[in-house]
């Protein structure tokens, strides 16, 4: 992975966000993937466990957006930084780390969020 690989993987991660769609949040993780909401959580475990998590969570259409960036990178490790916006039933914004490991073919293997309620918001 590089830096431009990554920042597309982002793109496409609040595209299928945005669109709900099982076949979008599938294609960005790997078979075996292990997604952590919170760094100390128990991780969910498998595509087909992440996407039914996704869409069990799934936020409105229309009442978010988000832009995330690749921070780093080495190797198929990288961390990337960010904000989620929220604009009902109030505002709130979120500043959020992502910390990714990818597999050979460019999917998420390893997927890891840290966020904090911005306090402006």
């Amino acid at each position: 992975m590089d830096r431009p690989a990554v920042d597309l993987w982002l793109a496409r991660y609040v595209e299928a966000w945005k669109s709900g769609d099982a076949g979008e949040i599938g294609e960005l993780f790997s078979d075996g993937c292990r997604y952590r909401y919170w760094p100390g959580d128990e991780p969910v475990v498998g595509r087909d466990a992440v996407v039914a998590s996704w869409l069990a969570h799934e936020d409105a259409p229309g009442t978010f957006d988000a832009a995330y960036s690749c921070w780093a990178i080495d190797g198929d490790r990288a961390v990337a930084t960010g904000a989620s916006t929220y604009s009902a039933p109030e505002r709130k914004v979120y500043d959020n780390v992502f910390l990714l490991v990818f597999d050979g073919d460019g999917r998420c293997d390893e997927f890891t969020e840290i966020y904090l309620k911005h306090p402006s918001a």
